[in-house]
C-alpha cells in the first residue's frame, strides 16, 4: 500500500498540480495587493475619494456601554469588500485567460509542422493503385 501511495504522490501530474496551487496562492496575494494598493486608490480618486474597503450597509449599529466599551458588535453588510474581491477575481480571470490563450497558440504552432511522410508500404500501394487506374 505504501508503494502505491508513493507512486501516486510522485507522479508528475500531482507534483505539477501542487506547484500550481502554491503559485496560484502567491499570485492571488499579489493581485490582492495590487488591487488594494493601486487599483482601489485610483478608483477612489476617480469617484471622489471613495474608500471601497470602508463601504458598508450598517444593519444594526454597535452598542457602546456607559464606560465606553462596546457591548454589542456592529452588524453590517460589507459590500465594498465584495467589490474589491470581485475586481481581484476579474484580474485573475483575465490573466489566466491570457496565459491559456498563449499556451494554446504555442500548441498550435508546434502542431502546425508539415505532416510526416507516409510509410513506404503505403507509397507502394498508392503507386500500384495509380498503375491499375491507368490500364
Amino acid at each position: 500500500m505504501w508503494k502505491e501511495f508513493k507512486d501516486f504522490a510522485m507522479k508528475g501530474n500531482l507534483i505539477d498540480m501542487a506547484v500550481a496551487f502554491v503559485m496560484g496562492g502567491a499570485f492571488g496575494k499579489v493581485v490582492s495587493s495590487f488591487t488594494d494598493g493601486i487599483v482601489a486608490p485610483l478608483i477612489g480618486q476617480l469617484t471622489g475619494g471613495v474608500d471601497f474597503n470602508a463601504m458598508k450597509w450598517v444593519i444594526t449599529p454597535a452598542v457602546v456601554g456607559p464606560d465606553g466599551a462596546e457591548t454589542a458588535a456592529e452588524v453590517a453588510v460589507k459590500y465594498g469588500s465584495f467589490i474589491m474581491s470581485f475586481i481581484d477575481f476579474l484580474i485573475v480571470a483575465f490573466v489566466m485567460f491570457m496565459v491559456i490563450k498563449a499556451m494554446n497558440k504555442m500548441k498550435k504552432e508546434e502542431a502546425a509542422g508539415p505532416p510526416p511522410p507516409p510509410p513506404a508500404d503505403i507509397v507502394l500501394l498508392e503507386q500500384i493503385r495509380d498503375l491499375l487506374k491507368n490500364k
